[in-house]
């Protein structure tokens, strides 16, 4: 019982170890795919806060992006905390940002940074077998106590009354059959999907990237050369991994039951030196049977009473 118990902690600790192997290719890709994304975030706040050259609080300011990232359009507005929570936005671009929206840690003063992804928007926010019917907005939100900082992280910017509102304006006419949906990407890669509140109008009550989009009715395009050479490896890679699970198990039951039987030897052999180092008795005849005897008394009988009538 002894050896099916530690050979069934061997299998289970060996699952442990394969299964984030056998994992890898997905979390990586997703890994990837997430930290481009919050890359492009990073650089689009530098250029947004680039706007602001003589900044008014509640006033949109248009920034410029690189060149090799035409296409994508940013905005920064500054406004005050607690005016943002008592007033609220009417319209941010697409955003209707409505009254109790609060923002944690607390800053005085915050900049809300639009983006519209435009043609970019299936490049950084891949979705297999869905289409995108409208470009990806985003909105986040930073400390603006510097206007001059990088690389800063967002603040938790969120709606604890009605939700915020978000009105695409531009949206193309989706497929016969298929349904559009709102989708939400946080800012760790988690992605949501819900219905459309009315018309061309989704809903949120916090900060993120949305779109709309419509599952693929065509049919996936079979892998290519490439796709199939990565199968076939991470196929290898398992049937690998299995067989020298496998090969390892073996051996250990082998070298257990070799130290079971090494022991059971060396418990015989200290028994059998132990009876030749004892004294031999003197064997006598008793009628037709053998029996041990001693050819020495040690100690001589007396009789307690040696009267004799």
């Amino acid at each position: 019982m002894l050896l099916f118990g530690r050979l069934a902690m061997l299998a289970t600790l060996m699952c442990l170890f394969c299964l984030p192997a056998l994992m890898a290719q997905s979390i990586n890709t997703n890994a990837s795919s997430t930290s481009a994304a919050r890359a492009l975030d990073a650089l689009l706040q530098d250029y947004a806060y680039r706007a602001f050259l003589n900044p008014r609080t509640g006033v949109p300011y248009d920034g410029v992006v690189p060149s090799n990232l035409s296409g994508i359009n940013i905005t920064a507005m500054r406004l005050r905390s607690g005016s943002l929570r008592s007033r609220g936005v009417k319209m941010y671009k697409e955003f209707e940002i409505p009254i109790g929206v609060v923002e944690q840690p607390y800053v005085e003063r915050l900049v809300l940074v639009y983006q519209n992804l435009g043609n970019w928007s299936m490049l950084y926010y891949s979705l297999p077998n869905y289409t995108y019917l409208a470009p990806v907005l985003g909105l986040l939100a930073y400390d603006a106590s510097n206007l001059s900082a990088t690389n800063l992280p967002e603040l938790d910017f969120r709606a604890f009354g009605d939700p915020i509102k978000i009105k695409f304006s531009v949206v193309q006419s989706a497929p016969d059959g298929s349904v559009p949906k709102c989708i939400w990407f946080d800012l760790l890669g988690l992605v949501k999907f819900s219905n459309l509140t009315s018309g061309n109008e989704c809903s949120t009550i916090q900060q993120g990237h949305f779109s709309i989009v419509t599952e693929s009715i065509l049919p996936s395009r079979p892998p290519s050369g490439g796709e199939e050479k990565k199968t076939d490896r991470k196929v290898w890679i398992i049937v690998a991994s299995v067989l020298g699970g496998l090969a390892l198990l073996a051996l250990l039951a082998f070298l257990v039951l070799w130290a079971s039987k090494c022991k059971q030897r060396k418990k015989m052999q200290e028994m059998e030196k132990a009876a030749e180092v004892g004294e031999a008795l003197h064997m006598t005849s008793v009628g037709n049977t053998k029996a041990p005897s001693a050819t020495v008394t040690r100690t001589q009988p007396t009789l307690e009473n040696e009267y004799v009538p």
